[in-house]
């Protein structure tokens, strides 16, 4: 407690450095999850779509990352084994920060789509089951994380195989691919509506507060899905293309509209995606500046300091700018080729993943998510469609992620105790 009341200034400082390094991390690896597609696509160039990102993760981060955040992320840890030792608590969360950033950065580096949550949640279990007790981990939370490394990416994959294939059999195999399109692609537009608003409604607006009871939020996700149809009728009707009457020219003039479609789909999985996994940054800060503010007290849940928000935003955003087009070329080209029909099916299939899981309580990952439905999208294309070195490399980053966070901040903790003197 005398480390809280001496040095409570300086951990402070140190835990919105780690913070940032974290939020870095985020937004160097885990963006990717929005804009690889439209990038991989060619929807969108590097520029435009790390461009877009920027805009919509940080206004994700900072509009809708919530007043009031969770201080231990997914309930991995159970804090009442820190009560007397709340020191212990600051110096875990600084050292997971830090361990979880480094890991990121490196993963980032080497173009690796790895979990942000499951780097943070690595590195909470790894601090406190060697440096407070075993016991202090939730063990069974933590087997369900390592299940959602299977179960998500298969549920994404079915979902985008069947978009997919849906798509080509009514419009791109036909004889006339861009009238088909007129009748069909509304139809896929209404659902995009649908899928969108919830992912908005549930992962974006209820973090602050204008969340919805589940009937009026699937009420106004119908309503605003129905509106996206209609516009997407009228707007389809009246688009001229160039005089390309061929199959080809045809299917080319589709792709267009799915690029349209697709871009749309990446600006709101950013905006949720800001929203959501800010909280892998600022949960286990807002922790530190709770117990360190209320000299030593633990709370379940800490209000937000006014800084702590666009700190993790500009971060978010510094780390896209920097390294986020490595790993937007991994999932964009690296695993299968995508054209915009195929990015959209993709980005849709994560999406609906992503709401199945917030309806369910399923542990869920929204790289593994998206990562899942692009080797979907490509299976539909046939196995040889798909780069397997690529996915092996992956698969082994997704398996290393839990360890390499809980060494690290082992590593990190253990040093910080000798530094500030904590027995």
């Amino acid at each position: 407690m005398d480390i809280i009341q001496s040095y409570g200034l300086i951990l402070i400082i140190l835990a919105g450095i780690v913070g940032f390094v974290m939020a870095w991390g985020i937004g160097a690896n885990d963006v990717a999850n929005a804009m690889g597609t439209s990038v991989g696509s060619k929807a969108l160039t590097i520029k435009q779509a790390i461009l877009i990102a920027m805009v919509f993760e940080f206004a994700g981060a900072y509009l809708a990352g919530g007043e009031v955040t969770s201080t231990i992320r997914k309930g991995i840890i159970d804090a009442s084994y820190f009560v007397d030792i709340p020191e212990k608590l600051v110096l875990g969360m600084i050292a997971s920060l830090l361990a979880a950033g480094i890991w990121l950065a490196v993963a980032s580096f080497k173009g690796w789509p790895v979990s942000t949550t499951h780097s943070i949640v690595g590195a909470i279990i790894g601090f406190t089951a060697v440096g407070v007790s075993t016991e202090a981990v939730e063990w069974g939370k933590v087997g369900g994380i390592i299940g959602s490394w299977v179960v998500t990416p298969a549920i994404s994959g079915l979902i985008a195989y069947f978009i997919f294939v849906s798509a080509d059999k009514l419009i791109f195999q036909t004889q006339n691919p861009f009238q088909k399109a007129k009748r069909y692609v509304p139809i896929y537009m209404a659902l995009a509506g649908f899928v969108m608003s919830l992912v908005t409604i549930k992962k974006g607006l209820a973090h602050v507060g204008l969340g919805l009871p589940p009937l009026q939020g699937y009420l106004l996700a119908i309503g605003i899905a129905v509106g996206v149809g209609l516009i997407g009728m009228v707007g389809i009707s009246r688009i001229k293309f160039a005089n390309n009457h061929t199959q080809a020219g045809q299917q080319e003039n589709v792709e267009k509209v799915f690029a349209i479609l697709m871009i749309l789909t990446a600006c709101c999985m950013a905006f949720a995606h800001g929203s959501n996994d800010v909280a892998n940054a600022i949960g286990p800060l807002a922790a530190v500046v709770s117990v360190v503010s209320s000299g030593g007290q633990i709370a379940a849940n800490a209000p937000l300091a006014w800084w702590i928000l666009p700190l993790g935003g500009i971060g978010i955003v510094a780390g896209l700018a920097l390294f986020g087009h490595r790993v937007i070329k991994t999932i964009g080209q690296g695993i299968t080729h995508l054209t915009p029909s195929r990015g959209f099916a993709a980005e849709m299939a994560a999406a609906t993943t992503v709401v199945i899981a917030s309806g369910t309580g399923l542990p869920i990952s929204t790289t593994q998510t998206l990562v899942g439905a692009v080797l979907g999208v490509g299976l539909a294309r046939g196995i040889s469609a798909l780069n397997f070195d690529v996915i092996r490399k992956i698969l082994i980053s997704w398996v290393v992620t839990l360890p390499a966070g809980a060494g690290l901040a082992i590593i990190f903790f253990f040093a910080l105790k000798l530094i500030f003197g904590v027995i």
